[in-house]
């Protein structure tokens, strides 16, 4: 048994932290003696095995790329002390998170320790399995080692997101418009709770129900009916999709491993995703859509892939549908296959609406029902310069790098933390302004990112295959457009262009992705990013924890 060495032992050790932390969560719903028996060894079997096969890689990596290896491991790094800063920010507030959900419950150490003790054979046994090929692995190992860069990122933002979830969208958060005028209470009613009615009367999901639900119903399984934390996962889970679909892009449409990693690092990092990564609210899973729909056309899929993916943007929002004709137009440009992906989704729009108000009755209006968008009048405002000016503020710099954001006591009895608010109430247009040097600094370094970026565009216009980079620029001038008139607090639609600003810009930078400096000024501005809008986190936890006993 050879691989019975220094590296396994590491893996063994190692590998016991990530199974506290599955273990301790997994105990507040299997809490027997032989159910966290079996769990821990189950975990730490597998925490170990990854280790084991993750230590090999890195060691190979080292000795071919050392460089890019060590960059690798230094964004990880920055990565795991951001995850340990959450973990300690969200300990401050007891009110919002209960860290026993992190800690065994009395006695359950003991069944732990044991559950570790036989890992270590079932380890071992699992290892010569692999060794003599008599456990056939190799589709796994190829999925594996062609993804690991983006499976651990995903990985290392899942457990961000969850964290912040399971405080963001406790239902001591009764009301809706605190983060961002987000509906996060209506959301967490509709996905987690049987109170699944919409209670605005909107027609604008029309079967987004029977898109979300199953997924917190599969999750809830698991966790022996727990629907609350599995709605917390469920939207952990969406947002770590989307930072893996941002990498799978960069890597297969750019390609070098190392750059596709910083692509989507610098996603994952920016102050959209860390908000609609963790708020229950159906921008998330938009966003996901979009990166799903942009991953089937650079993969080629067959056409009722497209379908299935742009009947989901549609049924969670019916405005969605047009970023993916924007994409199907601009990339595949074929105008037969266009006109008949639009066909089937319209023909299947209206069943779809009838069956989720079959299973979830009276769960809003039908689509066909106008007069409710009486609603959404009071989000429709003029379009003036000052606007325009306030949402390309937002769209290009906020969304990425948060600013101090605005604080408004009004309606309701918490603080509204919020990035724009319109002019509401003869109250005059606002934005949150950078107030201290590192959120204006950086500011400024990704505004020189970003024309850095146009002028690559420029230059290359005609020398490369621009297809997904005109799709992208059409979808942020469609949402730029529409959020012209529409929206109190622009923020709130962030997932619908923050992916396509950036993977414009990643597409643009392609020709120095292989430049060290370039990398290094990469990577530097992703640790200096995760400090900034590590502010706006606990801005939003120190305000809204002052209305709660």
């Amino acid at each position: 048994m050879r691989f019975l060495n220094k590296r396994f032992a590491l893996a063994y050790l190692f590998g016991i932290l990530p199974s506290v932390f599955a273990s301790s969560f997994l105990d507040n719903y299997y809490s027997s003696a032989v159910e966290v028996l079996l769990l821990s060894a189950i975990a730490h079997t597998f925490a170990s095995l990854f280790l084991y096969y993750l230590f090999g890689r890195i060691a190979k990596d080292l000795r071919l790329t050392p460089v890019d290896a060590g960059m690798s491991i230094a964004l990880f790094t920055a990565l795991t002390v951001f995850l340990a800063a959450v973990m300690n920010l969200l300990g401050r507030f007891p009110s919002l998170f209960d860290t026993s959900t992190l800690r065994f419950a009395a006695g359950n150490w003991l069944y732990f320790s044991i559950g570790l003790i036989a890992a270590l054979p079932a380890s071992i046994w699992t290892l010569s399995l692999i060794q003599t090929r008599r456990l056939r692995l190799a589709r796994i190992r190829a999925f594996v080692d062609a993804n690991l860069g983006g499976l651990l990122v995903g990985i290392v933002f899942f457990l961000v997101y969850f964290l912040l979830a399971s405080a963001f969208n406790q239902p001591v958060f009764e009301f809706d418009d605190i983060f961002f005028d987000t509906d996060s209470n209506l959301w967490r009613w509709r996905f987690a709770t049987d109170h699944y009615q919409d209670y605005y009367t909107r027609t604008v999901h029309p079967f987004v129900l029977i898109i979300v639900r199953p997924f917190v119903a599969l999750m809830g399984f698991f966790l022996k009916g727990d629907t609350l934390y599995a709605s917390f996962a469920v939207i952990a889970l969406t947002g770590a999709l989307c930072v893996f679909l941002v990498w799978y892009f960069a890597k297969n449409a750019i390609g070098g491993s190392l750059y596709a990693l910083l692509i989507a690092a610098l996603f994952g990092a920016s102050a959209s995703q860390l908000v609609f990564g963790s708020l229950l609210e159906t921008y998330g899973f938009l966003g996901a859509v979009a990166l799903i729909f942009i991953v089937l056309l650079l993969r080629e899929k067959p056409l009722y892939m497209l379908v299935i993916t742009g009947l989901a943007a549609f049924g969670i929002t019916v405005s969605n549908l047009a970023q993916t004709v924007i994409a199907h137009f601009f990339v595949k440009r074929d105008i037969k296959q266009l006109i008949k992906y639009g066909l089937i989704v319209g023909a299947l729009v209206v069943p779809l609406n009838l069956l989720n108000n079959f299973i979830y009755p009276d769960a809003h209006p039908y689509m066909w029902d106008l007069s409710t968008l009486a609603w959404e009048e009071k989000n429709v405002f003029p379009p003036t310069l000052q606007r325009a000016n306030y949402l390309g503020r937002v769209m290009t710099l906020h969304s990425v790098v948060a600013p101090e954001p605005l604080l408004m006591k009004e309606d309701i009895p918490f603080i509204k933390v919020w990035m724009f608010r319109a002019s509401l109430k003869k109250a005059p247009m606002r934005i949150a302004q950078y107030e201290d040097w590192l959120g204006s600094s950086l500011s400024y370094l990704w505004m020189g990112f970003m024309a850095f970026g146009v002028l690559l565009f420029l230059k290359n216009i005609f020398k490369q295959d621009n297809r997904f980079s005109f799709a992208f620029i059409l979808t942020i001038l469609f949402y730029f457009a529409l959020h012209l008139r529409y929206g109190r607090d622009v923020f709130l639609y962030s997932s619908n262009w923050t992916y396509a600003i950036i993977l414009t810009l990643a597409l643009a930078w392609k020709e120095v992705s292989e430049k060290r400096w370039f990398q290094i000024a990469l990577l530097v501005f992703i640790m200096l990013l995760l400090a900034n809008n590590f502010k706006l986190l606990l801005t939003m936890l120190t305000v809204s924890v002052l209305h709660i006993s």
